[in-house]
């Protein structure tokens, strides 16, 4: 059983990175393509700016919760923890 959940909390951590990543080539696709609309339609205004920093913050974000803050692993750690002071 342990077997079981082990594989289920790998395939979460997977999961969540695959997500992670295909949003950061879509944030990078999209951003490339309005930089160059903007160079092409208005280069004396940047506006391409914007939506990349607001979106590069979300980004920015999502990486943090995938790579950094998972819960999950807080959890589990402390689950580990508790265990071992019953043993």
């Amino acid at each position: 059983m342990e077997r079981t959940e082990a594989y289920e909390r790998a395939k979460h951590r997977v999961e969540a990175k695959i997500g992670f990543y295909v949003h950061l080539l879509v944030f990078l696709g999209v951003n490339i393509l309005l930089a160059i609309i903007n160079y092409m339609t208005s280069p004396e205004d940047w506006w391409a700016k914007w939506p990349l920093i607001g979106w590069g913050f979300a980004v920015i974000v999502h990486a943090l919760f995938v790579f950094v803050f998972t819960g999950k692993r807080i959890t589990e750690e402390m689950i580990e923890k508790e265990m071992r002071k019953g043993e």
